[in-house]
């Protein structure tokens, strides 16, 4: 299998930490050009830029709200301006504000569905064009499992991921015959800043529902996105790649 993505320009939302930041660092060792967005990480922004300029890797780094729009063009026109073209662009900005639903905000309903949902399409409507022009394209979602099984005290997270599937579906479709695929990771239990805020009996009998028995690491998800992102999976599109360790079976 193909993993070389030498030559690619790659976008990534919210690259920051957690699983983007393996994202990111995956793609550029595999040779791409990598932009990637973040909110107010700045720290974390500059010291991965360092990191990946330092080993020969082009990088860029846009600070902008992925619910916002206009930030989102303003990204997507940077990196053509840059490299001439967008290959590859993962969506993977996200947050959760859970709550069960009778003491849900309707702030945290929207920030929720703004920041996870809005945002794939902000920058896909962004990608369609040049994508279209190009005649070859990958989106890349990140949805979750939360997204398939659903989960108490999570409805406005399972509804954004839910929906990021229905929207890859269709984008995939109006996508397909332009050379353009469109597909969604759903990963389960995954060790980063957001599981780790989660009540200790909660990422317990969630680990405990894991039939391999551990949480993925970020380099997992990672691992996911750089095969969809490879030459090797150019006739998959429309599919939803469950990465969770048997979760949702």
């Amino acid at each position: 299998m193909q993993l070389d993505l030498t030559d690619k320009t790659v976008l990534v939302t919210g690259g920051t930490r957690g699983i983007g930041r393996a994202i990111v660092e995956a793609v550029a060792e595999a040779g791409a050009r990598v932009a990637f967005t973040y909110r107010s990480s700045t720290e974390d922004a500059d010291a991965l830029r360092r990191a990946l300029e330092a080993r020969g890797t082009e990088v860029l780094a846009f600070q902008g709200n992925a619910a916002d729009a206009e930030a989102a063009q303003t990204a997507v026109d940077a990196v053509l301006a840059a490299w001439g073209r967008l290959d590859v662009l993962v969506n993977n900005a996200g947050i959760t504000r859970d709550n069960l639903m009778l003491r849900m905000s309707e702030d945290d309903w929207d920030a929720v569905l703004d920041t996870n949902l809005k945002s794939v399409f902000n920058f896909a409507k962004a990608a369609y064009r040049p994508m279209m022009k190009q005649r070859r394209g990958k989106i890349i979602n990140l949805s979750s499992v939360v997204g398939v099984m659903g989960n108490p005290g999570q409805t406005n997270y399972a509804a954004s991921k839910a929906g990021i599937i229905g929207f890859s579906k269709s984008l995939a479709k109006e996508l397909g015959s332009r050379g353009v695929t469109v597909n969604v990771i759903a990963p389960g239990y995954v060790e980063t800043d957001m599981t780790a805020a989660l009540p200790e009996k909660a990422r317990e009998a969630m680990l405990a529902a894991v039939p391999l028995g551990r949480p993925a690491t970020p380099q997992d998800i990672a691992a996911a996105v750089l095969f969809l992102a490879a030459p090797g999976a150019d006739y998959i599109t429309g599919h939803v790649l469950h990465v969770d360790g048997g979760l949702a079976m």
